[in-house]
């Protein structure tokens, strides 16, 4: 057998010495999509629902396209905008919601995959395909109506899959104001809307490793009910409010 050259060994070694420390590093941890954590833009705090149970919303709808084609979403995917989704600032990621165009009377579903817009007014961002099905694109806004189907069901892999439908029409009605891990503040709003409305109130959330503090306000025991007092919240400047059927 020949015997390797002391010259041969110190290159050899010299070389895995150098592309050892270049590869070896540990890659970064990914982040969990949808982990509902509060969030920061333009100086203003979200905090992203625990679950999506009951949801309905009125709003502006806009719609984003080719500026944002084939770039990362909320939850990791590569935004297509000839794909049935959507952008919203506090459902969890992977819901599937209704969107009805209150001015024609069309509606579309699609599946929340991203977070935004962060325009004033605006409730969800829908893409150029979803805008495009509901008569949204050539506006660029309309006013529409948000509900959830269901509640994101994933695969193993922490995917979405399909989706689980929610009753939306049982129970009595109230408005949800806001969401809060700490419950001095959730009480302190609490007191606040006891003030000036009926019926403000806490409902404790447990998602098993967070416990949400959730300030709701009014019972109904219609939905006519319920939305014949949304402007008067907005106007006092709750427009973050959305209706719940508890």
């Amino acid at each position: 057998m020949k015997r390797l050259s002391p010259l041969f060994l110190m290159l050899a070694t010299l070389i895995c010495f150098i592309y050892g420390c270049t590869t070896s590093a540990p890659a970064p941890p990914k982040r969990t999509p949808g982990h509902p954590k509060p969030y920061k833009v333009f100086g203003r705090w979200y905090q992203p629902l625990p679950d999506s149970k009951g949801f309905r919303q009125r709003g502006i709808a806009s719609w984003y396209g080719k500026d944002f084609h084939g770039k990362k979403t909320s939850n990791g995917e590569i935004y297509n905008m000839y794909a049935m989704t959507a952008a919203h600032k506090t459902l969890p990621l992977g819901t599937f919601v209704r969107v009805h165009n209150l001015v024609n009377n069309r509606r579309v579903e699609v599946r929340v995959n991203d977070r935004g817009p962060f325009v004033r007014g605006r409730i969800i961002d829908l893409s150029y395909k979803a805008a495009n099905e509901i008569g949204v694109v050539g506006p660029g806004t309309a006013r529409v109506e948000v509900i959830a189907l269901a509640t994101p069901a994933t695969t193993d892999g922490g995917r979405p899959r399909s989706y689980v439908p929610v009753d939306l029409y049982t129970g009595n009605f109230t408005y949800q104001i806001g969401a809060f891990v700490n419950r001095e503040n959730a009480e302190r709003l609490s007191a606040k809307l006891n003030e000036k409305y009926r019926n403000a109130h806490v409902t404790v959330y447990d998602r098993g490793d967070q416990v949400f503090y959730r300030v709701r306000v009014g019972k109904f025991t219609t939905l006519k009910q319920a939305e014949a007092q949304e402007s008067v919240l907005i106007r006092d400047g709750y427009i973050d409010l959305f209706i719940v059927a508890e």
